[in-house]
């Protein structure tokens, strides 16, 4: 039981820490660029485009709806609109969710980076920390002035979030134990065997049939039966791990 708790601990905080991205992607013929970073409890938006221009992020199919939330660059102080209606001028809310944390400017383009709370303030969409799309619109006005733009700086787009790595995750993966091959008949090689100090290997009863001190990259199983075995291997680092090996 203790180990089975240990190991369903180690995948909970695995989904816990996984962060999802959309990479960057390019809005029609605006020019602009958008990326969706989350993490568990934050999104981030990273929107690039014409620095003599509002830039203008709108979530949901249903394009200038009354209602729909957005996101406006247009030298304001606010970022956090809600459309009224096409040809209406969107309303900045009157809580502000979106932060800029950088708003820099290069050759006569804008990079805006802003974070926001999941779940954001009233009236805002909700962003999940999980992978699948999101679906926007966009455009860019002829000038920083918000008033209505061209029908040519305008669009929609879907954008799709996966999973990658963060730092946890990063140092996680470079002390992750792979066995290999499994199944295994004689001999099982171990990735990382280095960072390892001891392992304990059970049956699926839970009875320990066999310690390993570790010495190389592989060790013996011939004496093992057939079947499936779990292994407890103890790094030197003092934190444990747990993998499935199938003996031929």
């Amino acid at each position: 039981m203790k180990k089975l708790l240990l190991i369903s601990s180690l995948a909970l905080a695995t989904i816990a820490h996984a962060q999802f991205s959309t990479g960057t992607v390019s809005l029609g013929s605006t020019g602009m660029t958008i990326k969706m970073d989350t993490t568990p409890t934050l999104a981030t938006l990273t929107l690039v485009g014409a620095d003599t221009s509002y830039l203008a992020i709108g979530f949901g199919t249903n394009g200038m709806a009354s209602g729909a939330d957005g996101f406006i660059y247009n030298s304001a102080s606010a970022t956090d609109y809600t459309y009224g209606g096409i040809g209406v001028t969107p309303s900045a809310d009157a809580v502000q969710d979106w932060t800029i944390t950088s708003n820099t400017t290069s050759g006569g383009i804008r990079t805006l980076v802003a974070t926001r709370s999941l779940a954001g303030g009233a009236g805002d969409m909700a962003i999940t920390n999980a992978a699948g799309t999101m679906n926007i619109f966009f455009a860019q006005g002829g000038s920083l002035a918000l008033v209505q733009h061209s029908g040519a700086n305008r669009g929609y787009a879907t954008l799709t979030k996966t999973a990658v790595l963060g730092t946890n995750d990063l140092l996680a993966e470079s002390k992750k134990i792979v066995l290999y091959p499994n199944p295994a008949k004689e001999t099982v090689s171990i990735k990382n065997a280095d960072k390892i100090k001891s392992i304990d290997i059970y049956e699926t009863t839970g009875r320990k049939v066999k310690s390993v001190k570790m010495d190389g990259e592989n060790f013996s199983i011939s004496e093992l039966k057939s079947g499936n075995y779990y292994l407890e291997i103890t790094l030197k680092d003092g934190t444990l791990s747990f993998e499935k090996l199938i003996k031929e």
